[in-house]
């Protein structure tokens, strides 16, 4: 929850300018930013002639009804978005998201003709108890009951490992590669019929992705972008996250 009017409408240009007058290029991956629902019609229509696709940060499972307050993936694509985030470890963690909620709103972005990110990731208690793999597969496989495999190869997955958001931890390459590779692993066991399909989805990586750090990231083999925080509040920092996709043909969204 960042931002004003002003200060998006600033990013979006910054960022445009830093892309053409460096060596960013936003066409070699794909570039996607996530920003509060009620800044995403400027946005679109800032970014309209660029390559740049937007995002909503959440959505409510229901089409329309008495859920003040709450945005459809309806009104999303209205705005102009095509993505939308699904489960963000802040959801789950202040907003009491369980996993069959999560599962619920990646069908609703699925019935709405989103593109769903599903973020999964386990906090430090979890995975200092040794439960990680654990509860990342759960988050998983709930959204996996949901939708069944061929709609959730429609989707994008990120992890997030809570404990190396804002915790002053950090998650090695290493570390992220092999939670990145137990994701694949299960994706691929868990369609039986269409291991192929599920090898194709996209998995990003969203520990606190830095400039300093994405190229890193991104040279392991099962991490195939980065779901970026804090840096992205910055337009030249996440060029050049971008421009590290780019170097790894890869995908880069900010939210």
């Amino acid at each position: 929850m960042h931002g004003s009017l002003s200060f998006v409408s600033e990013f979006a240009e910054s960022f445009l300018r830093v892309s053409t007058t460096s060596e960013t290029n936003v066409v070699g991956c794909q570039v996607l930013i996530f920003p509060p629902i009620l800044y995403l019609g400027e946005l679109a229509r800032i970014l309209a002639h660029s390559d740049v696709e937007l995002g909503a940060q959440d959505l409510n499972p229901e089409m329309e009804g008495a859920f003040t307050g709450e945005v459809a993936g309806e009104m999303v694509s209205d705005l102009g978005g095509r993505w939308v985030l699904v489960g963000h470890s802040e959801r789950r963690q202040y907003f009491a998201e369980n996993d069959s909620l999560v599962a619920q709103k990646f069908a609703a972005a699925l019935r709405a003709g989103l593109k769903p990110i599903l973020c999964v990731g386990e906090t430090l208690a979890e995975r200092d108890a040794g439960h990680a793999r654990d509860v990342v597969c759960r988050q998983l496989q709930a959204v996996f009951d949901e939708v069944g495999p061929v709609r959730f190869a429609s989707g994008t997955v990120a992890y997030e490992p809570i404990w190396a958001i804002g915790t002053g931890r950090t998650a090695s390459p290493e570390q992220a590669q092999e939670m990145h590779a137990t994701i694949r692993k299960f994706l691929t066991a868990a369609s039986k019929t269409d291991a192929g399909r599920m090898m194709d989805v996209r998995i990003l990586y969203g520990g606190s992705v830095k400039p300093e750090n994405a190229a890193a990231l991104f040279a392991e083999p099962d991490i195939d972008g980065g779901l970026v925080g804090g840096a992205s509040l910055d337009p030249e920092a996440f060029a050049a996250i971008v421009n590290a996709a780019n170097a790894a043909t890869i995908a880069a969204a900010a939210g």
